[in-house]
């Protein structure tokens, strides 16, 4: 039986919002009540629905994390568009097992970590905004890399890439960081995709097609460095 616990504080809000999402929410809200003031009706009404339409995107709700020590969660929302072995991560060649989760406008968009891990290296690379759920995202878009070493000394490629709409990448952690499974790491803005790089020899536990939720879907095992055939 997996156990779960919070990753974080639960927070105390009916509505948890990410913070990147409130200068955005607070500004339509100001927009909306100007042209409410000026009686301008339909103004009004395209205001208020882009103020709930932003409410509903950046909404960030609490969740629980499956706490198996060899468990990977997937680390954002949406729909797994390819499971595939590939001979390069986003730092090195090698083997490996590339999932990637596309997130359509309407899946909460935060990040989380898929394991418990230091952040070993960062890179960011500037590129272009194909579609998010084409193959060549993967290459060709904006995006931001991180390595994650767990304490075994394994490491794991994790990629948000930015996606037709979306235009802003945020990553709240810095080389050197120590993170809990399934704590938050960071947003993509508006449709985008994570690639999760995992060594040759995981056990991935999702199929393509398959919605996952960040935090709380494993979608995948690692080996068990004590028993490398179980």
């Amino acid at each position: 039986m997996t156990d779960y616990n919070w990753p974080e504080p639960p927070r105390k809000t009916a509505v948890p919002i990410a913070p990147e999402g409130i200068p955005l929410i607070g500004a339509s809200a100001f927009v909306t009540a100007i042209f409410a003031l000026l009686e301008m009706a339909l103004p009004a009404l395209a205001g208020l629905l882009v103020s709930l339409f932003l409410c509903y995107f950046f909404r960030d709700p609490d969740r629980v994390v499956p706490q198996n020590a060899l468990a990977v969660i997937a680390p954002a929302d949406g729909k797994v568009i390819a499971i595939s072995p590939v001979d390069r991560n986003p730092f090195e060649d090698g083997n490996f097992i590339k999932i990637s989760t596309f997130m359509s406008v309407f899946n909460v968009h935060v990040n989380r970590m898929p394991v418990t891990g230091r952040v070993a290296r960062v890179a960011y690379h500037p590129g272009k905004f194909v579609a998010a759920s084409l193959d060549k995202a993967s290459d060709d878009n904006e995006r931001n890399a991180l390595e994650i070493e767990m304490d075994d000394g394994r490491a794991l490629g994790l990629v948000q890439v930015a996606g037709l709409v979306a235009r802003r990448i945020i990553c709240r952690v810095q080389q050197d960081d120590v993170l809990r499974r399934g704590q938050r790491f960071g947003i993509i803005c508006f449709g985008s995709r994570v690639d999760l790089y995992l060594p040759a020899d995981s056990k991935p536990t999702v199929s393509k097609g398959e919605t996952v939720t960040a935090g709380s879907s494993i979608v995948a095992y690692l080996s068990n460095p004590e028993h490398p055939e179980t």
